[in-house]
């Protein structure tokens, strides 16, 4: 970044390393680096961690801010992954082992990942199955029934969705939608 100087040339800022800053405005920085993503959405434990790293903070730095930021009840990994699940759920349609994935790639621990991918019962992930397989059937005019059924079965299988239910579920909606019959019907899952 530059910035004019008194005589109205630009001037290159330079910044401090992170490493180079007494102890206290480290601190002070990494809390201001953490608050702003906070801010921004909720994050977990493992994603401010990174963040601070990138950025080049001690790992003692990090480790004392967030054990505060936690005791204060700013991070929760566990009210994270419940929010996380039930809005990716409803809002890109992910089934629960796309969610799981998902969390365990933001740091979220496994059990915890899987308690909160464990709040959308099967109805409902079947039922989201469901909508995502309609609204695509409605895209896919003049489209051969083998590689419809193809591609929805694929979608279903990106989105986390498991192989009984896809088959299940892609069968049905192909015969809702007027085909009498399903390169599926003769197929069983594994």
């Amino acid at each position: 970044m530059s910035e004019p100087d008194s005589t109205g040339a630009r001037r290159s800022r330079a910044r401090t390393p992170v490493s180079e800053l007494p102890p206290e405005e480290a601190r002070r920085k990494a809390k201001e680096v953490c608050f702003d993503l906070l801010a921004a959405r909720p994050r977990t434990k493992e994603e401010l961690r990174s963040a601070l790293a990138r950025k080049g903070f001690d790992g003692e730095v990090c480790d004392e801010l967030l054990r505060k930021l936690d005791d204060a009840g700013l991070i929760d990994d566990a009210a994270f992954a419940e929010t996380w699940v039930r809005s990716r759920h409803t809002h890109q349609g992910l089934g629960r082992r796309a969610l799981v994935a998902e969390l365990r790639r933001k740091g979220v621990d496994s059990e915890v990942a899987a308690e909160a991918a464990g709040e959308i019962d099967a109805r409902a992930e079947e039922e989201r199955a469901r909508e995502l397989v309609r609204k695509k059937l409605r895209t896919m005019t003049g489209v051969d029934e083998q590689k419809a059924t193809r591609r929805l079965l694929g979608m279903l299988a990106r989105k986390g969705y498991p192989q009984g239910l896809s088959y299940g579920v892609v069968r049905e909606e192909l015969r809702n939608a007027g085909a009498e019959s399903t390169p599926l019907d003769d197929a069983t899952p594994d």
